[in-house]
């Protein structure tokens, strides 16, 4: 795939901070519709989460995905976020996610599949150079011969393309079933199915800690695509946090489908 396209843009960066999962959910739409209006660069985003979550996706039936008894004994926030694909189990320092903000001209030409290829093709580099086996796995895994390292989800919206994905570090892989609803059956006949795949944390693959993997991805997103150093600005903190109080931190929202 020609890189040409990326270097169409100044990239900037925003990392360090960390949310709560309804902030992150809320900074997922606002800067989506930032760089789609023009008024921030096209920006890639590595998350840092204050609380453990469990995240579904748009089109997801919430009691199909998450035993909510469970989440709560763990102490697990449930959120729901704008983008598609299926559930998954975040946890603070023992997961690397990240997000791209990027004009839609970036993968008009792409179709949703090739642009997951396309938009993740850096990391799995980043990945191999570490000596980690790394593939992409259509339609929107990044895996090895272990297991499923990571996942990603997209959309199209607010004339933007928002494309963030989650890599397992240190997650343990037993608690994934007991607070989402993999294998067991349907309770309604609502929202997409999570797909049951053997995950294989970073961690049993490379004896590097998590911030040194990062930082090697982060070098390596500079190195293909240009990157500059950048931050959140207050309107856009301001414009979130609304959001989390209007509908991410919302059961409205969550539950909307139940």
């Amino acid at each position: 795939m020609n890189l040409a396209r990326w270097r169409t843009y100044r990239w900037q960066l925003v990392a360090g901070e960390a949310f709560d999962p309804g902030m992150q959910m809320a900074l997922d739409e606002v800067l989506t519709r930032r760089v789609g209006a023009g008024q921030r660069p096209p920006t890639l985003r590595f998350w840092e989460w204050t609380a453990p979550a469990v995240v579904i996706g748009r089109f997801q039936s919430l009691r199909n995905e998450v035993d909510l008894e469970e989440a709560a004994r763990h102490g697990i926030t449930v959120v729901r976020r704008i983008t598609g694909g299926g559930a998954m189990l975040t946890e603070p320092g023992k997961v690397i996610t990240y997000s791209i903000y990027a004009p839609l001209e970036l993968v008009a030409d792409l179709s949703f599949q090739e642009s997951y290829a396309f938009l993740d093709a850096w990391v799995v580099e980043a990945l191999r150079a570490l000596g980690i086996d790394a593939w992409y796995q259509p339609i929107n895994d990044i895996t090895s011969a272990q297991g499923k390292i990571g996942g990603a989800a997209q959309a199209r919206r607010f004339g933007a393309v928002l494309h963030h994905t989650t890599m397992a570090y240190d997650i343990d892989p037993a608690k994934v079933p007991r607070v989402i609803r993999i294998g067991r059956e349907k309770l309604s006949d609502k929202g997409i199915r999570s797909a049951e795949r053997r995950v294989a944390p970073l961690r049993q693959q490379t004896e590097l800690p998590r911030e040194a993997i990062q930082e090697h991805l982060i070098r390596t997103f500079a190195e293909r695509h240009g990157l500059e150093e950048g931050g959140l600005l207050r309107d856009e903190l301001e414009e979130a946090r609304e959001l989390v109080r209007t509908k991410y931190g919302t059961w409205e929202w969550t539950a909307i489908l139940p």
